[in-house]
Formats: structure tokens, C-alpha cells, sequence
């Protein structure tokens, strides 16, 4: 090893001996400036061009070439860049370099450096730039190489004549080795062939760090190895994307000189001959206005002057592509026969008698005009009874094509009318693509969740609406894009909703409204029967009597599961137990697999709903109410609290409506206690509290006038209140007035078990039109005054 400090004077020594005295210039000297590097190792034997920023290594190189021997160690840190480098981040082993130019151009440094030999680094003697570290030196190994290292040589000579031909760089880096180093150096040969590869700087600092030659060259070869394959991978591709671009070339010039040949020849026509002919053909099978054949002629002349790559053209091209495609003209033919509508409604839908007897009637009315246009039925009922399949059966039942669109959330009123075509990418609305998709002019369109639209700074898609649904316009409807009228009057619309509150009156106004009031418990079981079981078996892949649910468990599903107005959640319910059979069917379960009431809970977990709790006593009465899901049933207390003031407090979430509701009952009793049977000293200094259970959720709505009342009286005269239930509004001269929903608030008293119901006497003709079987075991109450509850209200006057 030699090692020699900037102190010394010259003289070598090598393992204690004395050898023979080298040259001044080439002494490596053993105190030395370090410059780091991040991107990857340099080896003995190179010349390399170093960039680096001015600002942070000047100084160092400064320092190097006020030396005499002009030497640089050259190591390779872990960080990211050389500038974050600490000492902590050098590898410990590096390439000693004699700095031979230097130029500084535009805050950068140019440096050709010409690596010497590795060092072991000993000592730091400056820890922050410019770095200086005392080093020991690792020379190369002398002497002839063994066979087994030429061995290894030759096989590294090989692997490089293979990466010749696949990177011609490769040729011009071998051919500055040869001109330095021959092939009979194996110690340089492995570190030249370590540096052609791509290997990560962690790689290549093993090289640089296994000293003895044959571990170095066991490693070079699977570098070069891993090379060798990814520039033969790298080839692969190169040729194949260039085969694919030569062919796609080749094929481009022959159809460009076929063009030629043929229109030379006068037996072919250019893209935009070929575009006129297009449209005109789909235009001799079309019925158009004389305003669109005039607006055709014109597109048609304008895209004949068009360049074909203008953005105009593709625009036209577009806009006649939209007009042809439109079925101008065309219908179905409807299929007039009430007896085959009656059997695809009762096939599709079980129940809902009134609402197919409607539907029957709007379908005789158009079969007697021999036309079926003109009306737009809404479907109003809660989630999941079935208006939107109720809609698909009405198109299966016409003949007509059906397309369904959802307006709920439509914020923009290009939604509907469609968009200017003042820019590329305009598209025609909703409707004009519901025709063109359905390919009459007189299919069955369903607009979907009607009461959810909305409204925004891009306009109001609910007035937009207007012209669509109403009979005396939609003949001459006009969209934005095409700029034409269209006639969209022999269309059947038919729109849903969940409620009616939430749609604007004019919209409102134009449809023809048929409400859906949700199922009772017999109709539910009917439908799991036969629609939703059959309808989950068939989709989880399993024959028809793999699962049976008897009908025990049918009724307690409903009942404890699936209590809401539509069938959805009961379809869920029965879903999850079609999965949990199947897996039981995998495990080997014996088919049919038989459910009954007390397997629900290993199905389902627990009930989801529970029988409502009873509550009773002076003070208390249970009103009905209706929501957007359905009917419901609402419980009323009332407590005298104290008696040391007078005073009224209401709690439950109530809305003003209800809260008005309340005061009026209060009013009312007060001014006829007496006659009502109460003590009028009882209100003198009662502070009175009414509450609504279930708190959480908002109430409101102008039905619960007489409840209230009843549970008022019921605390004043301490007698509790009957059974039963009840609905209507209450005025300060004491006249019950009509409510709405009362069908949906029958269904609901019937679900909690009351037999006994007061409505409003008004509200009779309401009842008379519900059907039978939801009338079926029910004693009905009408009133005209809140003095006729009271023979019903308490067992004493009964």
C-alpha cells in the first residue's frame, strides 16, 4: 500500500519496506479534498466530465488546484443530491481522481477529471465543505491472472460483444477503453464493463467496493447478463413499434394512391361525397317538415365548400348526422286492445286495482279516438311501489318502445332544451335524444323522480319543462341545438314522484295526476310470492325450489323487517336470504332449503321493527299521519307538569303548522271546557306540557288538530281515551275539517292494529273510493264538530 501525506518529502513505503521511488506527479497523496456524488460511482480507469453547481463546490476545487499533485476523491453519498451530502451519507469506499480542466460557465462547472484508484476513507479532517479526509489507498492486484480469471474475462469480453450491436454507444465507450487499457487487463476490464450497464448506484458501489478481481467480476457479469436482456427487451419493442408505424405508413400511401387511381378512374368519391351521400340516403326514408328539409339543403350546400379538417365542417357534419338519425315521421303502431293491457298490467303488478282501473280508462279513452296522445299521467306514491315498472308495463302494453330518464338533480336547463350550437362539443337535450335512442316519434318516456329537479344560476329545467308536457305546445317543440320544431305531441309521458309539495303548480298543472298509496300486509305477501323470491332465485343462478320461505315467515318478515309502503326493502330482505342459502347450498345442505318464522333471526338478525308500544292513560291519543314514505301512526301526550303558573309548552320537533295546530286546540278548550265535560278551573293554573315522541324526527302538517285536542280533553277530564285512531283539523269554533292521504293513513292504522278510525267528515267521499279490502274490518267515525268525538272518545259515553 502506498501512502503519502502532503507533508512528506517524497519517499514511499510499503508495508514497512522501502521500494523504489515513484514520481512527484504520481503520488497519490494520502490528505485529499472529497467531492460527493449521487448519482453513481466512477471507477479507475475513466475519463469522466463532472457538471456541478458553482455556488456549493468552488471552494473545493479551488482548494484542489492550489495543490500540486491536483488530486480529488470522488465518492458516492446515500442522499438524494450531492449538495444535502454529511459525512454520515458517504460510502466508505472511493475513486481518487486528478482534476485536469475546469470551466465555469452560467453558475456551473465543467470538469474532465481522470479517475486513478480506489481509497478507503480513515479519517475525516474537515466535516463541511469544501470536505477533506485522510484515505488509504486499495491498488489494483498485480501479477498474471489465473485461468479461472480469464475465464471470467473472456466471458465478459463476450457479453460485451453481444451489447455491441444493440447500443451503438457502446462501440464508441469500448473504443476509448482499447486506446488506454487492452483486453489482457482484467482488473480494468471489469470496472469498464461495470460502468456501461444502467445498474442502480447501490449495484455499482459493490463493484467499486469488491477489491480482490474475481467476487468483482462474478458481479460485472450479472450486471452485463441483466443488461444484455434489457437491451434486448428494449430492441424487441423499438422494432416492433417500428414495424407497426412502417406498415401503418405503407398502408396509408396505398390507400391515398388507391383514392387517386379510383377517382381518376371515376369509380369512387371523396370523404365528403361519401358524407352527402350518407345523409341523403337516411333522408329518402324520413317524413321531415318543410322548415327541416329547407335547413337540410342549406347544412348540405354549406358542407359541400367545407374543408374537411375545418372545425366547422365537423360541426356541420355533426349537426346533419343529429337531423337524419331523428325518426322524422315514423311510428309505431299501437296496439289497441284493453283485454291485453289488462293481462300485462295484472302479469307485471299485483294489487294497485285503482291504479290499473285508471290506466285502463286513460287507454279505453284513446282507443275509442283510435290514437293514444295527449295526456301525461303522474304517478305519485312512496319509494318502491312500483311506479316506474308500472311505466314500463304501460309501453309493454301499447306496443311502444319505452326510455326512461331521470330529471331528479337536473340543475341545467341545456338538460332539456339541449345547447347552442355556438360550440363544439353542443349536444341536443334529453328529449330529442330519447327519440332518437327510442327510434319512433311516439314512444313511452318516463321522466323519474319529477319532484326532485332543481334549479341553478344556468337556469330553471322545471319551467323548461312546461313547453315538453303541455298537449297545445309540445306539437311545435323547439331544442336549442337543432333549431327546429319537433313533434313530440304523439309521445305518452309519463312522469313520477314521491310527493307533490315539491313540484311548481304550472308544472303540476299539465299532468294528470294517479297516486300510488303503498301495500298492505296480504298485498306484500302476495308480491314476495310471486314476483320478488322467484325474481332473487333466477338472479343468484339457483332453481325455483331451492329456498322455500313458508308463508308464517313471509308474514313475519313483513312485519318485523320490511314495514314501509313499497316492496323494495322486503326485496333486499328476501335477497339476503336467497345469498345465505346459496352459501348453505355449497356447504351441502340438502335442497329445498325450508325458512320458517323462527330461522328469520339467522337470516336477518334481529327485527328491525317492533310492534309499538301501547301507550295509554289520561292525556294520550294516537293520531295518523302521512309522510313521503307512507302513512304513519303518531302518539300524543299530554301532562299537567304543575300548578304553581299558568303556561304551555311543546316539545317533539313540530313544525309551525303543528304548533298552530296545538294553540288552536288549546283555545278551543279553553273556551269550552264546561260544555266539553272538563273543570274550566283546571286550565286556570295548569302549566301544561305536549309532546310528540320520537323527537328526532321533524312533524308537520295540518292533520293533527283534533288529536291534539283529544289528548288535551283527555287530561282535563283525567279519563283515558279509547283505542283508536284519528286524523283531521280542528278550528276555534271547533269544525273538523278534511285532511289529505287518507288512504295511507288507513293503511298504517290497520299495520298498528287499530280497528276503530275518526275522520273528518268531508274526507267521506275520500274513504268511499278506497279500495275494499283496505277498508275491510275497519269501524269508521266521521265528524263535523269535535263534540261529536266524545261519545267515541270515552267508554262512559259509549
Amino acid at each position: 500500500m502506498i501512502e503519502h501525506d502532503s507533508e512528506q518529502d517524497g519517499a514511499a513505503v510499503a508495508d514497512g519496506h522501502e521500494v523504489n521511488l515513484a514520481r512527484a506527479n504520481d503520488v497519490l497523496p494520502g490528505l485529499i479534498h472529497l467531492l460527493p456524488v449521487a448519482s453513481r460511482p466512477f471507477f479507475p480507469g475513466q475519463a469522466v466530465p463532472l457538471l456541478m453547481d458553482a455556488k456549493h463546490w468552488s471552494k473545493t476545487l479551488k482548494a484542489v488546484g492550489n495543490t500540486e499533485h491536483k488530486i480529488l476523491g470522488v465518492a458516492l453519498v446515500r442522499s438524494e443530491t450531492a449538495e444535502e451530502a454529511t459525512p454520515g451519507d458517504f460510502y466508505p469506499i472511493g475513486t481518487a481522481c486528478r482534476v485536469h480542466r475546469v470551466h465555469e460557465q452560467q453558475g456551473h462547472l465543467q470538469v474532465l477529471v481522470e479517475c486513478l484508484q480506489r481509497f478507503h476513507l480513515r479519517q475525516w479532517v474537515s466535516s463541511k465543505a469544501p470536505f477533506a479526509v485522510r484515505v488509504d489507498y486499495l491498488p489494483e492486484p498485480a501479477g498474471s491472472p489465473d485461468d479461472q480469471v480469464k475465464a471470467y474475462a473472456m466471458a465478459v469480453i463476450n457479453t460485451i460483444k453481444e451489447l455491441l450491436p444493440l447500443n451503438p454507444l457502446y462501440v464508441e465507450e469500448l473504443r476509448v477503453f482499447l486506446d488506454r487499457f487492452g483486453p489482457e487487463d482484467p482488473s480494468h476490464l471489469s470496472d469498464f464493463a461495470a460502468s456501461l450497464t444502467t445498474s442502480t448506484k447501490e449495484q455499482l458501489q459493490e463493484v467499486l467496493e469488491a477489491v480482490p478481481l474475481l467476487p468483482r467480476m462474478e458481479k460485472v457479469l450479472v450486471l452485463l447478463n441483466n443488461e444484455l436482456e434489457l437491451a434486448r427487451a428494449q430492441q424487441k419493442i423499438r422494432r416492433s413499434v417500428e414495424e407497426r408505424m412502417q406498415k401503418q405508413q405503407r398502408e396509408f400511401f396505398l390507400r391515398e394512391q388507391l383514392k387517386a387511381i379510383q377517382k381518376e378512374l371515376g369509380i369512387a368519391k371523396d370523404d365528403r361525397t361519401a358524407e352527402v351521400d350518407k345523409f341523403r340516403s337516411r333522408l329518402s326514408a324520413l317524413t321531415l317538415t318543410d322548415a327541416a328539409s329547407k335547413r337540410v339543403d342549406e347544412e348540405l350546400e354549406k358542407m359541400a365548400i367545407l374543408e374537411t379538417g375545418s372545425p366547422e365542417y365537423a360541426v356541420t357534419r355533426n349537426y346533419l348526422d343529429w337531423i337524419t338519425l331523428l325518426p322524422w315521421g315514423r311510428y309505431s303502431k299501437d296496439r289497441l286492445n284493453l283485454k291485453r293491457a289488462r293481462r300485462v298490467l295484472d302479469r307485471d303488478h299485483h294489487g294497485l286495482e285503482d291504479v290499473k282501473e285508471r290506466i285502463l280508462e286513460f287507454l279505453a279513452v284513446g282507443i275509442h279516438k283510435g290514437a293514444i296522445a295527449g295526456a301525461i299521467i303522474l304517478l305519485v306514491g312512496p319509494p318502491g311501489v312500483g311506479k316506474t315498472s308500472i311505466g314500463r308495463s304501460i309501453a309493454d302494453a301499447l306496443g311502444r318502445r319505452f326510455f326512461r330518464f331521470s330529471v331528479g338533480g337536473i340543475r341545467d336547463e341545456a338538460e332539456i332544451k339541449g345547447h347552442r350550437r355556438t360550440y363544439i362539443g353542443a349536444m341536443p337535450g334529453k328529449f330529442i335524444q330519447a327519440i332518437k335512442d327510442a327510434g319512433t316519434a311516439n314512444p313511452v318516456i318516463l321522466l323519474d323522480e319529477i319532484d326532485k329537479i332543481g334549479a341553478s344560476y344556468r337556469g330553471d329545467p322545471a319551467s323548461a319543462l312546461l313547453e315538453v308536457l303541455d298537449p297545445e305546445q309540445n306539437v311545435d317543440f323547439l331544442d336549442h341545438y337543432l333549431d327546429l320544431r319537433f313533434d313530440l305531441s304523439k309521445v305518452l309521458f309519463v312522469g313520477t314522484a314521491n310527493q307533490l309539495d315539491t313540484i311548481p303548480g304550472p308544472l303540476l298543472d299539465r299532468m294528470e295526476v294517479i297516486k300510488l298509496s303503498g301495500y298492505i300486509a296480504e298485498e306484500k305477501l302476495q308480491i314476495a310470492r310471486r314476483y320478488l323470491l322467484p325474481r332473487q332465485l333466477e338472479r343468484a343462478g339457483l332453481p325455483k325450489d331451492a329456498i322455500r320461505v313458508k308463508v308464517p315467515a313471509l308474514r313475519a318478515l313483513i312485519e318485523g323487517y320490511a314495514r314501509d309502503a313499497g316492496v323494495r326493502r322486503l326485496e333486499k330482505q328476501l335477497g339476503k336470504i336467497v345469498r345465505k342459502g346459496a352459501v348453505r347450498l355449497l356447504d351441502g345442505v340438502a335442497t329445498p332449503i325450508e325458512v320458517g318464522p323462527g330461522d328469520l333471526k339467522a337470516y336477518l338478525g334481529s327485527p328491525v321493527f317492533r310492534d309499538e308500544r301501547k301507550l295509554s292513560g289520561p292525556g294520550v291519543v294516537t293520531g295518523l299521519a302521512w309522510t313521503a314514505m307512507g302513512g304513519a301512526t303518531l302518539s300524543i301526550e299530554a301532562v299537567r307538569v304543575h300548578g304553581f303558573a299558568r303556561g304551555f309548552k311543546l316539545t317533539g320537533q313540530l313544525g309551525d303548522v303543528m304548533k298552530e295546530s296545538a294553540d288552536i286546540a288549546l283555545g278551543y278548550l279553553l273556551s269550552r271546557a264546561q260544555h266539553l265535560g272538563a273543570d274550566p278551573a283546571f286550565f286556570e293554573k295548569a302549566f301544561i306540557h305536549l309532546h310528540v315522541p320520537a323527537g328526532a324526527t321533524p312533524k308537520d302538517g295540518p292533520s293533527a288538530g283534533i288529536t291534539m285536542a283529544s289528548a288535551l280533553l283527555s287530561l282535563a277530564r283525567n279519563e283515558p281515551a279509547r283505542r283508536l285512531a284519528m286524523t283531521g283539523e280542528i278550528t276555534l269554533t271547533g269544525e273538523v275539517f278534511p285532511v289529505g292521504g287518507i288512504r295511507e293513513k288507513l293503511i298504517a292504522a290497520r299495520r298498528a292494529g287499530f280497528k276503530e278510525i275518526i275522520l273528518p267528515a268531508d274526507n267521506q267521499g275520500d274513504f268511499d273510493e278506497i279500495p275494499e279490502h283496505v277498508r275491510k274490518g275497519l269501524t269508521i267515525h266521521f265528524a263535523t264538530r269535535f263534540e261529536d268525538l266524545i261519545p267515541w272518545l270515552f267508554k262512559a259515553h259509549q
